[in-house]
């Protein structure tokens, strides 16, 4: 995310807003309150549909970043993971995530270009961070257990692990990972632990 973020009051007035998004070259920002909470959000298509009246008359001077933004604003916290936010911003058809704390406080904010940035990262990062911090460190296997292959951000996983249980955790805990776009699953275990019991039967006579 992009933790210097060019924002506007609810008081702001309308051609400030203009200024700020030619000034800064974006296409959008947050709106906050006096207590830095998040509102709203404004876009270049909100400042459009409120440019002129339906009789042609241009809007007046007392408009501001309240009356002209969306509302409520579709955020983000900052333990939320890249592919989440992306998903995220692809449901809900939005091009900026503000970022905010437990109290709903401005901190940041996740653009698409700050997304795409993160799947850019190198493949070896990649490989590094699965093998030693999820294969070793989380989930505590050993260092041969799990082949870790990484092209173009695509995870292969082979090898073979402990128990059965252990497949999907670390599957879904590599898909979690930034730069991460897909992952293909050639694990191998060596017990189920997810098999029923075969309830025990009495059998002969008392």
């Amino acid at each position: 995310m992009t933790r210097d973020v060019v924002q506007a009051r609810r008081t702001t007035p309308f051609k400030d807003v203009v200024r700020l998004l030619d000034h800064h070259r974006i296409s959008g920002m947050p709106v906050v309150d006096a207590d830095d909470k998040v509102v709203g959000v404004l876009s270049g298509s909100d400042l459009v549909r409120y440019q002129a009246h339906p009789d042609g008359a241009t809007a007046p001077p007392a408009l501001t970043a309240g009356d002209v933004m969306s509302s409520p604003a579709i955020t983000v916290h900052p333990e939320q993971t890249v592919p989440d936010a992306a998903r995220l911003m692809e449901r809900r058809g939005v091009e900026r995530l503000p970022v905010v704390d437990e109290a709903d406080r401005l901190i940041g904010i996740a653009t698409r270009r700050d997304l795409l940035r993160v799947f850019l990262r190198a493949d070896d990062d990649i490989r590094r961070e699965v093998s030693e911090e999820i294969v070793l460190a989380a989930l505590d296997l050993p260092s041969d257990a799990v082949r870790v292959c990484v092209r173009d951000g695509v995870v292969t996983l082979g090898g073979r692990v402990g128990a059965r249980s252990q497949v999907p955790e670390l599957v879904h805990a590599v898909w979690r990972l930034d730069g991460v776009v897909g992952v293909v699953n050639a694990l191998d275990f060596r017990i189920d632990d997810r098999e029923t019991p075969t309830p025990f039967r009495r059998t002969g006579r008392l």
